[in-house]
Formats: structure tokens, C-alpha cells, sequence
């Protein structure tokens, strides 16, 4: 397990690669959830998303011998983005795997950051299958999304920031799919801010997170459904050694409080949010007697979304 020491390293490692973004409040909302909130806008991260943060450390940990064939990973989303471009950075190829019913805007987005695409079929057994062909054939590092000790560092210096900045938080939040991001929030509070508490948010569509941490066990996600496509995966088993000893509760909000959050943070915080990211504040906003009063740090995970499919349309 990766300690505060090795999310600072990670902090170094990608420092004038990936952004710091900004932390903002809302007056309304924090009227409206009744305690003070404030969000690390990982949105406004460069390709969109904190997925960026994990890519680049992984990448560049690498040494020289072992990067020289490039990287690869199966991704239909965020992850696929960050990688090209860490790829692209670091000077080397990326291939990436993906499906063949993946969003015309996000293969032209992967390909934009000058990835190699491999089509699959659209199940996880074809997208593995694909990878490990291409692994074999290029003899590319395979990058995984978020069950890698790099990607979680790297997704810890988000929460680091934050932390560093806010420090008097009472309370951390962050949305759950394969647990990258919590892990590494959860690892960067505890080294910086012990007194607080880590919490989650997921779609009650796709709530094995949730199930997952009340069992005291990985609980794989079966046919998730959900606005939320950035949380469809199943809990990763380094995420999950981290999230079930660090993680107070794991909350669940059905979709149409996700469009609501979603709606709110475009009309009054005038930013971009994509599902994903709206989890945390409609969880919020369901639970205030438990958040009365407390200074609450969540993090908006990305902003990558169709605007010609909004979902309030």
C-alpha cells in the first residue's frame, strides 16, 4: 500500500504536466445544504477529468527501458484521454482498446492526443482480449484505470491540493466507480487531515461500491444502470484494501437527484459537471443533518460531457 510520501512524489512527478485546479464555493448551495462546501474542480482538468493526475504519474514512473515500447490500456472514456495524452508527453505510443459502440466524440478526443485505437467488441471479455493481443504484439505496458499503486498516487494529488488549501475540512467526498480517486483522497486525508472524515457518493443504479464496504468485500458491479457512465466498474482490489479501512460510508442517490445537482452546479455555478461528478453534492443534499454546519471538500471529478444529449433536455 502507497503512503502520503509517495503522493507527494506523485505531486512532483506531474507538476507543469497536469493542472492545479481551483477550489470554489456557491453561496446558494451552501445556503441549500446547510454547511460550507468546497469543490476541487477537477473539470477544468486538462482532457477534462482527474483521470490525467493518475495517467501521467504512472506513466512517468516508468524508466526508460520500460517505456520504450509505449503504453496500453482498454478504455471507452476518461482514462483512454488521460493516457494518450500522458503517452503523448512523455514522447511515446499509446494504444488504446476500445469498443467499437464507444462515443464518436471521445474516440475523436483519443485520437486528437495521438493514441492508436484498437477496436473491440463492446463486452469486457473482448476488450481484454484485445489488450492483451496488442500487449503481446507491441510489447506496450499495460496502464490499468485505476487498480495500479501509480494511478493511485497520482489521483491522490487531488485531494492533496485541496488539502492544502482548505485545511480545515471536516468532511472529503468523492464519487466511486473503480475507486482510484477515493483511494487516493483517502490516503492523502489520513497523512494530511486525520480528524476528518472520507466519504463517497455512487448512482443507486450502480451501487456495489456501497454494497461492497457494507459486506466487507468486493461485490462486482452486474449490470449497472445509471446515468452516471463513469461509474459502471467494479471496485479494484488495491482501491478496495484502502477504501474499506479509510472510508466512513459510501452514500447512493438515484439518477434524477444526479440530473438535479448536476443542473444546479451548471445554473449557479456557472461550470461544466458531468454525472459522475454531480454524485457527491445530491448525496449532500439528502443527508443534512449529518453535514450541518461542517466544512465539507468534494471534488468534482470531471466535466466531459455531450452537450448535444444534456440530460434536463
Amino acid at each position: 500500500m502507497i503512503t502520503l510520501a509517495d503522493i507527494r512524489a506523485a505531486a512532483g512527478r506531474i507538476a507543469g504536466k497536469a493542472h492545479r485546479t481551483p477550489v470554489l464555493t456557491c453561496a446558494t448551495i451552501d445556503r441549500l445544504a446547510g454547511c460550507t462546501v468546497y469543490f476541487k474542480c477537477e473539470n477544468l482538468q486538462r482532457v477534462g477529468a482527474f483521470k490525467l493526475r493518475g495517467a501521467v504519474n504512472a506513466v512517468f514512473s516508468l524508466n526508460v527501458d520500460e517505456v520504450v515500447h509505449g503504453v496500453a490500456t482498454h478504455s471507452s472514456g476518461n482514462h483512454a484521454q488521460a493516457l494518450a495524452l500522458a503517452a503523448r508527453l512523455r514522447g511515446v505510443p499509446a494504444h488504446v482498446v476500445m469498443p467499437t459502440n464507444s462515443p464518436a466524440v471521445k474516440r475523436a478526443a483519443v485520437q486528437g492526443y495521438g493514441a492508436i485505437i484498437h477496436d473491440c467488441e463492446p463486452t469486457l471479455a473482448a476488450r481484454e482480449s484485445a489488450l492483451d493481443r496488442v500487449v503481446a504484439e507491441t510489447g506496450a505496458v499495460f496502464i490499468h484505470p485505476y487498480d495500479d499503486w501509480r494511478v493511485i498516487a497520482g489521483q491522490g494529488t487531488a485531494a492533496l491540493e485541496l488539502l492544502e488549501d482548505q485545511r480545515d475540512l471536516d468532511l472529503v467526498m468523492t464519487p466511486v466507480g473503480g475507486g482510484g480517486l477515493l483511494a487516493g483522497t483517502t490516503i492523502a486525508v489520513q497523512g494530511l487531515a486525520p480528524r476528518a472524515r472520507v466519504m463517497a457518493a455512487e448512482p443507486a443504479g450502480a451501487d456495489d461500491a456501497a454494497r461492497s464496504l457494507a459486506a466487507g468485500r468486493i461485490i462486482p458491479s452486474v449490470d449497472p444502470d445509471t446515468i452516471c457512465d463513469g461509474l459502471l466498474t467494479s471496485l479494484g482490489e488495491k482501491n478496495f484494501e484502502v477504501i474499506s479501512q479509510g472510508v466512513a460510508a459510501i452514500w447512493t442517490v438515484a439518477d434524477a437527484a444526479v440530473i438535479a445537482a448536476m443542473r444546479l452546479v451548471f445554473e449557479r455555478m456557472k461550470i461544466v459537471i458531468e454525472p459522475s461528478s454531480a454524485v457527491c453534492l445530491a448525496a449532500l443534499l439528502e443527508h443534512p443533518d449529518e453535514v450541518a454546519d461542517l466544512r465539507v471538500g468534494i471534488i468534482l471529478s470531471g466535466g466531459n460531457v455531450d452537450l448535444e444529449k444534456l440530460p434536463w433536455n
